[in-house]
């Protein structure tokens, strides 16, 4: 009979679907009973653990749906190695506020530059304030999109794609330029979008091949646009030579001048 109460409320708790505070109920009782602490700061405690745990779970769940390739957050960013990058206006667009009032952002620079990185950390960003974020390859969504409108599903994968609160795209592709237009026309003032691109604005018409198709993307992407400049030395290739230094041996010292 004495585990009446304990069989009850974990019935309870499941029921309304609270398994952090069934999971942590009993010792946070006993932290309490130690400290002194009164009933309503217990079940401030409780709920503050079930709300914590709620918020993680709801972040995890955000990641996995973005389907990024790789999980990477501005804390690893080499701000130092991109001095001409304005790290104060990314850690500004790191709060998210700019997906809220649906402004996009332009990442321009070299080939190694770190865009795509940029590009993670602040999808990572806007996935812990609980914003829906998609990530994708520009190649790949081309594809993706090919293949729909084969299959008549296009209309439904571009609702799909109108609805994310964010959208990266890395890099911009010429291949299917009119298919990324519609997705980019279709996001425009109701979601924000991320795009990296290797050229500078005035080469894009190489890449979407119309200047009146580019014209009007850059219309619509700068309407309300922050523009992140990424110039300099490819950060994988000087990566790379480090690597390849540190690997070398020692070199022999010189004795020609002995013989």
């Amino acid at each position: 009979m004495t585990d009446t109460p304990q069989v009850l409320l974990a019935h309870h708790l499941k029921a309304l679907k609270l398994p952090t505070i069934l999971r942590e109920y009993d010792k946070i009782a006993r932290q309490c009973a130690a400290e002194g602490v009164d009933y309503p700061r217990y079940l401030l405690r409780l709920v503050e653990a079930e709300i914590i745990e709620r918020d993680r779970r709801m972040v995890d769940r955000r990641i996995k749906a973005a389907k990024f390739p790789t999980v990477k957050s501005l804390d690893s960013f080499d701000f130092a190695a991109f001095p001409d990058l304005n790290k104060a206006l990314v850690m500004e667009l790191a709060r998210s506020e700019y997906v809220e009032r649906r402004e996009n952002i332009i990442a321009v620079g070299n080939s190694g530059t770190g865009k795509s990185h940029i590009g993670l950390g602040l999808g990572l960003a806007a996935c812990q304030k609980g914003l829906s974020v998609g990530f994708t390859n520009a190649a790949a969504i081309v594809h993706e999109l090919i293949e729909a409108r084969d299959e008549k599903r296009l209309l439904r994968l571009q609702r799909q794609l109108a609805a994310y609160k964010l959208l990266i795209i890395v890099p911009l592709s010429q291949t299917g330029a009119e298919l990324l237009f519609e997705v980019f026309s279709q996001r425009y003032e109701r979601g924000s979008t991320i795009v990296t691109s290797n050229l500078p604005f005035d080469e894009w018409t190489s890449v979407f091949g119309s200047a009146r198709l580019t014209g009007a993307l850059l219309d619509r992407l700068t309407h309300h646009v922050h523009i992140l400049e990424m110039n300099g030395e490819s950060y994988r290739l000087n990566h790379s030579k480090r690597r390849v230094r540190r690997s070398m041996p020692d070199t022999p010292p010189d004795d020609t001048s002995e013989k």
